[in-house]
């Protein structure tokens, strides 16, 4: 018997547009397969957010450091839209937390562990995501356009941005993987492609195959790395010579050239991812929307270290050349602090800028300064900062009593955190340089102005302004 002929209401796309009657008449993945597969994407997500943010700080590369920043953040907002997703399907989100297939967790625990970049970088990028690519693709392939619309939409959306995460890995193994790191791993890759196979592929669509490797590094637990660290641009990173508050704050000096200094605050936020991974990394049993949400305030700040970045190279500024950006704040609240007392730290730090003298006083520079892009990048710092106050409040002041002793607590957290100025440079670590002068001069020969004499004169380091350095002088 034919099919039954039908012609929309004045020829008008079917459906919504969704399909065909064609394509909408066929069959596809049932209730429990599709929640089977999602539940594979959730688990991918959440590991591959995990990874990112455990090799964070002790990735010396700055521009991977601020790609593991977004690529955690594409992970943790897909990973709760596969969770809500998950709860639509007559199925209790708690087995969320189950792992769904061995062979997919030691696939993830053979990347966590990789003892090198290199490697890290070719399990990332050239195997999990491309994997979590195919399952995604293939589940808005094979699932049934109608009946299945909320999985294939958001499929849809994470594939999309997923698709961005591959062709940026793609570039970056080309970069910094070489051949010789390529032969070395041939081993490995064969491992990781056989655990895949072992567990049908990552969404478990495929046949599943024998393993036919001998696990590696998920037999040898990494260490987990939490102290900072830097690439060769950085050869400085234990100075403090340049006190870019004082500066900013003095009245004496133009907003034009505050904005340089501006610049060189928003790239030194380098150190705010390396902090809040740690703090994501070593926090355990939290509800999922505290990950989430310290996730989004990482990638944030590390957007904010690339707007510095944005504005030293449109001023044609070789920033490593002339800018010291250290690592000190993360490198003491890491070393010194608990995970609970550095958000704390955190937190009393972002209720400073809520203030006049915070963030709006900022963007007041950015505008006064003629720097339509220094305007720009502060408007949204600014914006990015009572989101984060916010955030602060959910996950870190409802602990307290009261907004009040929870900043008295991150008062106290802060007044513990010593930096070791002086000893650094007895241990010849840093001189603590005044790379401001120099800075300065280049800006101003490349715009063409006449440098205020306040300002290259200006020399003002951290040494006799922080109170930790002061009760660490005091206890000496």
């Amino acid at each position: 018997m034919s099919e039954f002929s039908y012609t929309p209401y004045l020829h008008l796309p079917p459906l919504a547009g969704l399909a065909s009657f064609e394509e909408a008449a066929k069959p596809g993945l049932g209730v429990d397969e599709s929640v089977d597969r999602i539940k594979r994407y959730h688990f991918a997500l959440k590991r591959l957010m995990q990874i990112l943010q455990a090799r964070l700080t002790a990735e010396p590369i700055y521009e991977l450091k601020m790609a593991f920043s977004l690529h955690s953040h594409y992970c943790a907002e897909h990973c709760t839209a596969m969770r809500e997703r998950v709860a639509e399907m007559r199925t209790p989100p708690l087995g969320l937390e189950k792992i769904p297939d061995s062979h997919l967790d030691l696939f993830f625990k053979e990347i966590q562990n990789a003892p090198t970049t290199a490697q890290l970088l070719i399990g990332l990028y050239d195997y999990a995501f491309p994997a979590l690519l195919r399952g995604l693709r293939r589940h808005v392939a094979e699932t049934n356009p109608l009946s299945d619309h909320p999985s294939l939409r958001i499929c849809r959306f994470a594939a999309l941005e997923i698709a961005e995460v591959v062709e940026y890995g793609t570039q970056a193994v080309k970069c910094v993987v070489s051949e010789k790191q390529r032969g070395e791993s041939a081993s490995w890759v064969l491992l990781l492609q056989s655990l895949l196979d072992a567990a049908g592929d990552l969404d478990g669509a495929l046949e599943k195959k024998a393993l036919t490797q001998p696990l590696q590094f998920s037999q040898q637990p990494r260490a987990y790395e939490k102290l900072p660290q830097r690439d060769e641009r950085f050869p400085d990173p234990y100075n403090m010579g340049v006190h870019a508050e004082e500066f900013l704050y003095d009245p004496r000096f133009q907003s034009r050239d505050k904005t340089l200094m501006m610049y060189y605050k928003r790239l030194r936020e380098i150190d705010v991812p390396e902090m809040m991974a740690t703090i994501l990394t070593e926090t355990e049993a939290k509800p999922w929307g505290y990950y989430k949400d310290m996730t989004r305030q990482l990638w944030d700040e590390a957007r904010h270290a690339m707007m510095g970045e944005v504005g030293f190279v449109k001023l044609g500024i070789d920033w490593p050349q002339h800018v010291m950006v250290n690592f000190t704040w993360s490198l003491g609240l890491n070393s010194q602090l608990l995970p609970w007392e550095r958000h704390a730290v955190l937190y009393f730090i972002e209720q400073g800028l809520m203030t006049k003298t915070g963030k709006r006083f900022e963007w007041e520079v950015g505008a006064e300064s003629g720097d339509p892009l220094s305007k720009l990048f502060q408007d949204y710092d600014w914006a990015d900062e009572v989101l984060h106050a916010r955030i602060g409040r959910d996950w870190y002041v409802s602990a307290f009593g009261d907004q009040k002793e929870a900043i008295d607590f991150g008062s106290a957290c802060w007044s513990k955190v010593l930096s070791n100025w002086s000893a650094w440079k007895e241990e010849g670590k840093t001189d603590h340089r005044n790379w401001w002068p120099g800075l300065y001069q280049n800006f101003c020969e490349r715009q063409g102005l006449q440098p205020d004499p306040q300002a290259l004169a200006f020399a003002t380091t951290y040494e006799a302004t922080r109170a930790d350095l002061e009760k660490l002088a005091a206890s000496a």
